[in-house]
């Protein structure tokens, strides 16, 4: 008689190893950490790009507002906006036009020509967070200073 013996059959155990385990969580760990700078990076962007919109709007209502209701004459001012968050320096003078013979005498009745410089800077002032503005403005000569 053939005596069969009935054993389980080994089969190969299916699962993973323990440094499959490790370079998986590595893999992932870092696919993670390039997501997680990559949407830093775009609020950051999101930030810069709202903080340089609120400067160029303070700058231009400023520039609307410079000489309305008040004669505008060379100088320089300064202030805020927004509780000292944004700074801001304003620089008069008159208009220099270079295309004018030199020694050529001016008029004193006519209307004069003056540069404004407006310079924002917000956070810690470095350059790609400041603004800077340039614009012309005729202005009328004060007569009591011109008769006098």
């Amino acid at each position: 008689m053939n005596i069969v013996r009935r054993g389980r059959v080994r089969l190969p155990q299916r699962g993973y190893t323990l440094l499959e385990i490790i370079v998986a969580f590595a893999v992932l760990g870092l696919a993670l950490t390039l997501l997680l700078g990559t949407l830093s990076g775009g609020v950051r962007q999101v930030r810069w790009s709202a903080d340089s919109a609120r400067a160029a709007l303070h700058a231009q209502s400023l520039l609307d507002e410079v000489g309305v209701g008040e004669v505008l004459a060379p100088g320089i001012r300064d202030g805020t906006f927004d509780g000292g968050r944004y700074r801001w320096r304003l620089d008069i003078e008159p208009y220099v036009d270079r295309a004018r013979p030199p020694g050529q005498p001016a008029d004193p009745f006519a209307p004069q020509l003056l540069h404004l410089l407006l310079q924002v800077q917000w956070g810690e002032g470095t350059p790609r967070e400041r603004l800077q503005l340039e614009s012309l403005r005729l202005v009328q000569p004060d007569p009591s200073a011109v008769s006098g």
